[in-house]
Parts: C-alpha cells; sequence; structure tokens
C-alpha cells in the first residue's frame, strides 16, 4: 500500500500485519478523531487526526530501525483515545487528569483487548502481553522530559500544520536525528537545541496555551452537561467526534443551557483569565522536552549544556493553572 503521509512524503506500506492492523476497526476509527481535541473553532486550518498521527508513529519507527514489534506497538499506541481525544481527560478522567492527560493510559491494555487487534496479532504470530508493554518500547514512548517517537511525531506534525516550519526545516530535523542504545540522539547540539526550542514554542501557544485550556473547558462542559441530560451515554464517546455532536445536536434548538455551552465550546463567547472571578478553574499539562545530542564526544542533554534552558525546564514543566470568566 503505498501511503502518503504530510512530513514524511510516499510511503510504501508491506508488512502484512500493518497493513490488516491499519484496515482494522479500532485503527480507522482513528480517522474520526481530532488529534488536539475540538481544534477547528480554536485553531482554524490546521486538522490532524489521531489516525494520521498513529500511522506517523509506525512510520517513524520503520524509518529508523526499530523493530517490527515496536512498529506495531507504535501504530496502536493511541486506540484507546476517545472522541474529543484529551478533553475526555476532563469529562471522564480523575480529578488529576487534567494535568497528566492519562485518561487513555490507563486503560489502553483493557480496550486493546475487548478489540479485534489480539486476533490480528495472534494471525501473523505475534506476542500481545509483549507488545502491550510500555517498558519493551523505549523508542515508542518514555517519560518527559525524554523524547520519545510520539512526541517527535506529535510536535514535528504539529509545528508543520501551523506553518512553524517547512518541508526543508522538517528535513534538518530528521537529518539529525538518531537512535544509540534505544534512544533518541540528536547529532549535534545546535539541532537538539532547535528541536526543544520549537517544542517548547508549541507547547506556550499551543499545547498549554489558554486557547487549548478553553478549549478542553468547554468542550467537556459541554459533554457531561449531555451525558448528564442522557443526550449521549459514556459509550458514545468511544466511537467519533461527529458521531457524538450528530446525537447531541438535535437537542440545541429545545434547551437554552446546551446551546450557551455548545457556543462556549465554538469560540463564539470571548473570555479572559481572570483568578478575582471565573466560571471555571483549569489546568492543562504542560510538556517540555530535554533531548539527548552529541557534544563533545559524550553524549548530554540540552539542559545540561544550556543553563538558560535548564531555568525554562523547571519552569515550565508543571502543569498550567487557568482561571476562566466568560463574557456571556
Amino acid at each position: 500500500m503505498l501511503y502518503k503521509d504530510r512530513i514524511y512524503g510516499k510511503i510504501d506500506i508491506t508488512e502484512l500485519v500493518i497493513l490488516d492492523l491499519i484496515n482494522s476497526p479500532s485503527i480507522q476509527r482513528l480517522k474520526g478523531i481530532d488529534q488536539a481535541g475540538y481544534s477547528e473553532p480554536w485553531f482554524p486550518g490546521t486538522p490532524r487526526t489521531r489516525f494520521e498521527h498513529s500511522v506517523g508513529v509506525y512510520i517513524l519507527l520503520k524509518k529508523y530501525g526499530a523493530s517490527l514489534e515496536e512498529q506495531i506497538a507504535g501504530l496502536i499506541h493511541d486506540v484507546s483515545h476517545s472522541a474529543f481525544s484529551h478533553c475526555i481527560d476532563y469529562v471522564l478522567g480523575t480529578k488529576e487528569s487534567g494535568k497528566k492527560h492519562d485518561h487513555q493510559d490507563n486503560l489502553f491494555k483493557k480496550f486493546v483487548k475487548k478489540s479485534e487487534i489480539p486476533t490480528i496479532l495472534k494471525k501473523h504470530g505475534f506476542n500481545l502481553n509483549y507488545l502491550l508493554e510500555e517498558k519493551n518500547f523505549p523508542l515508542k514512548e518514555t517519560e518527559l522530559p525524554d523524547i520519545c517517537a510520539d512526541r517527535i511525531d506529535y510536535s514535528l506534525r504539529d509545528s508543520y500544520a501551523f506553518s512553524k516550519i517547512n518541508k526543508k526545516e522538517l528535513q534538518y530535523f530528521f537529518d539529525n536525528l538518531t537512535t544509540e542504545n534505544y534512544r533518541w540522539v540528536f547529532k549535534n547540539f545546535e539541532s537538539a537545541k532547535k528541536f526543544a526550542d520549537l517544542f517548547f514554542e508549541m507547547n506556550e501557544e499551543y499545547y498549554a496555551g489558554m486557547p487549548t485550556a478553553v478549549m478542553f473547558a468547554t468542550v467537556s462542559e459541554y459533554l457531561k452537561y449531555s451525558l448528564k441530560r442522557k443526550y449521549i451515554v459514556e459509550e458514545d464517546l468511544y466511537k467519533t467526534d461527529n458521531f457524538v455532536l450528530s446525537k447531541i445536536e438535535k437537542h440545541l434548538v429545545a434547551n437554552k443551557k446546551l446551546r450557551l455551552l455548545f457556543d462556549r465550546m465554538n469560540n463564539k463567547i470571548k473570555f479572559k483569565n481572570n483568578p478575582r472571578k471565573y466560571n471555571v478553574n483549569i489546568f492543562c499539562k504542560s510538556r517540555m522536552v530535554d533531548p539527548l545530542c552529541s557534544y563533545q564526544g559524550k553524549i548530554n542533554r540540552v539542559s545540561e549544556i544550556d543553563k538558560n534552558y535548564l531555568s525554562l525546564l523547571k519552569k515550565y514543566s508543571q502543569p498550567k493553572e487557568y482561571f476562566i470568566q466568560f463574557k456571556d
């Protein structure tokens, strides 16, 4: 299968297990899940889906020589995402989920085991339990502030979608990335620092910025209210964004509060951050990376070389808190 990716270009996918997984209902469902949650009203013209990102992680791992098992783990790593991605951390997660965005991680294994994925893996001779253990695949996923295939793909994909970088700059990062001892390493300090700075910019403007926090708050309120009124049930949230929206939409005319929540969610009502008087208090996960790089014959982190970056890392790694006041 010839697949065209927005940042990697044309890729010929031939592995039968990968093809079966890509065509499975669990992976195909991700085409209907917005990567950011509900991005168009907040970041117009930058659509990305969980499907695009998931296939991207697989391609990145393949590109840098990861095992087929790790490529599979990368491809399926987001299948437990619900509709509206991390917005659901504020609907179904715990009080701490907004700070960690870990709801889909917490149910990942159970979700996969109930899907058709185990049958596909068994057909092709792969061990499900091995593939479900994150510790087996350090190139795919590691704890912050390390970089991993997941973070590399979504940050470069998002940066390209937001026109923060162009194709030439994308290639610069790919050319300067390598893997050593199951770790991602930049070939020099310059490229590592450029990547860290780009990730920081995306975090401040997008991943943990005010518009994203308001998106999380308003979408989650719309969904929680709809669940309470029984316009939708929890099972619906594991379908697609449009499926959920279409079920709720029929109630908009008759329900004034629902219309208000809908307008807030669609960025039709002005807001500001006001700790003294607010409608919603919300935490937003903040992401900071500290890439490894080759420097003077050794492998160092950016923060070990640049003390100014170390200060930024300490300051901006904590969840951000917002106090949202709507001007209804």
